[in-house]
C-alpha cells in the first residue's frame, strides 16, 4: 500500500499571493489616476515590504513574539491608514491586507480587540471617503474576517504540528519502554535459568561417580529447565508472560534444595491482585537467583504479609551477605535495580541489603489494589504459617 503523503504546514509563501489585492492601487498609479504618485508609489513599496517581512516573522513563533514584530506591524498600520485616508477607492483594500498581517502576529485578546477596532475604522474611513469600491460594511467585514481566519488557520496548523511531535515522542517513549521491559525480563529469565543449570550440572558431576541414576535425574532436570526457559523467553518476547508468586515459589523449592538450601514460606492475609502477584513473582525469582549464585545459604525464608492497603514480600537468607569479596550482583546488580524501578513505577518499593543478624534481606512492598480471588488452594502458597517446607 503506498504511503500517504503528509500535508505540510503552511508557510509564509502561502499568504504572499494575497498582495494581488493591491493591484487596483498599482493600476491607479500606472494610469496616473493617483495624485502625488511618488508618495503613493513609496507607500505601496513600503507596505509590500513590511507585509512580506511580517509574514515571515509571523510563521516563526520566537520572532513573532518580539518587540520588532509589533513595531513592524505598527508601521504597517500607519501606512495603511495614511494611504486609505489619502487616496480612498482601491486603496481601502489595504485594510483587509493589514488585518491579515495582524492575524499572523497577534493572538488571544489582543487579536480580537484589534480586529474589532480595525474593522470599525475601515468602515468609518470608507464612509468618510465616500468613493469606496464596495459597501463600507463589506470592507469592515472583510477586514475582520481576514485576520480572524488567518489566525485560526495558523493556530490550528501549530496545534497539529505539536500533536504530531507529541505523537512521535510518545512512540519513541513506547519503544524505549518496550526495550527496557524486554531487557529486564531477559536478564531475570536467563540469570535464574543459568544459575539453575549450573547448580544442577555441579550436582550431576558430583553424583556421577557414585550414583549414576541420581546423576541422570539431575541431567533430566537440566533438560526440563532448558525447555521451560525457552518457553518463558518466547512469552517474554511477545510480552504475554505474567508469572505468579505461587508459581515461582513452587519452582524455587527444588532449585534451592539442589543448592543445599532449605526453603521456608510464611504467609498471612489474602492473596494479592494479579498485577502485584506477578511483580512479587519476579522479586522471588531474582532473590532465589541471588541465593543460588552468591550466598551459599543453608536456609531461605519467604514471608508474604498482606493487608487491605499494602502487600509485602520479604526474602531472608543466612548466607554470606555482602562483603568486600562479594559479587556486585548480590547487593546492587542489574536485576535488583531493574526490579526496584519496576516496583517504583507501580507505586511500590524494593529494598535489599545485609540483614541485622547476618545474611541478606530483600523486601518488596506494593499497594494492595483490588484483591483477586485465589486461583489456587491455600496450600499452593506454601506451608501453613510457621511451618517449614524443605
Amino acid at each position: 500500500m503506498p504511503r500517504r503523503a503528509r500535508i505540510g504546514r503552511p508557510g509564509p509563501y502561502t499568504l504572499l499571493p494575497t498582495l494581488l489585492m493591491g493591484l487596483g492601487a498599482f493600476s491607479n498609479l500606472w494610469q496616473g489616476e493617483t495624485p502625488n504618485p511618488w508618495v503613493g508609489a513609496l507607500g505601496l513599496l513600503a507596505f509590500n515590504s513590511l507585509y512580506i517581512s511580517v509574514m515571515f516573522r509571523g510563521f516563526d513563533r520566537r520572532a513573532r513574539e518580539t518587540a520588532t514584530s509589533y513595531a513592524l506591524l505598527a508601521a504597517m498600520g500607519a501606512i495603511t491608514f495614511g494611504l486609505a485616508i489619502g487616496y480612498g477607492g482601491n486603496w481601502l483594500l489595504f485594510f483587509p491586507l493589514f488585518s491579515l498581517a495582524c492575524g499572523t502576529i497577534l493572538r488571544g485578546r489582543r487579536l480580537v480587540v484589534g480586529l474589532f477596532v480595525l474593522a470599525a475604522c475601515a468602515c468609518a474611513v470608507a464612509v468618510w471617503r465616500g468613493d469606496h469600491v464596495s459597501e463600507p460594511w463589506t470592507i469592515g467585514y472583510g477586514t475582520f474576517i481576514s485576520g480572524g481566519v488567518t489566525a485560526a488557520i495558523l493556530t490550528l496548523s501549530e496545534t497539529v504540528t505539536e500533536l504530531r511531535a507529541t505523537r512521535e515522542e510518545l512512540a519513541r517513549g513506547a519503544v524505549e519502554q518496550e526495550r527496557l521491559r524486554f531487557s529486564r525480563d531477559l536478564h531475570d529469565l536467563l540469570g535464574h535459568t543459568l544459575s539453575v543449570v549450573v547448580v544442577k550440572s555441579e550436582a550431576a558431576r558430583r553424583l556421577a561417580p557414585h550414583d549414576i541414576d541420581a546423576a541422570v535425574a539431575q541431567v533430566s532436570d537440566i533438560e526440563s529447565v532448558g525447555r521451560q526457559a525457552l518457553r518463558e523467553i518466547r512469552e517474554a518476547v511477545t510480552g504475554y508472560r505474567e508469572g505468579s508468586l505461587a508459581t515461582e515459589l513452587d519452582r524455587a523449592r527444588p532449585v534451592l534444595a539442589s543448592a543445599g538450601t532449605e526453603t521456608v514460606v510464611h504467609r498471612s492475609g489474602p492473596p494479592p491482585a494479579p498485577r502485584a502477584d506477578a511483580l512479587l513473582g519476579w522479586v522471588a525469582r531474582e532473590a532465589v537467583t541471588n541465593v543460588v549464585r552468591h550466598s551459599g545459604a543453608r536456609r531461605c525464608v519467604f514471608v508474604l504479609d498482606s493487608t487491605p492497603e499494602r502487600v509485602r514480600l520479604t526474602v531472608t537468607d543466612d548466607g554470606a551477605g555482602t562483603g568486600p569479596g562479594q559479587p556486585v550482583g548480590r547487593a546492587g546488580g542489574t536485576g535488583l535495580k531493574g526490579l526496584a524501578e519496576r516496583l517504583a513505577a507501580e507505586g511500590g518499593s524494593l529494598e535489599s541489603g545485609p540483614g541485622a543478624g547476618g545474611g541478606f534481606v530483600v523486601t518488596a512492598e506494593l499497594p494492595a489494589g483490588v484483591w483477586g480471588a485465589p486461583e489456587k488452594p491455600a496450600g499452593a502458597w506454601g506451608a501453613p504459617e510457621g511451618r517449614d517446607c524443605g
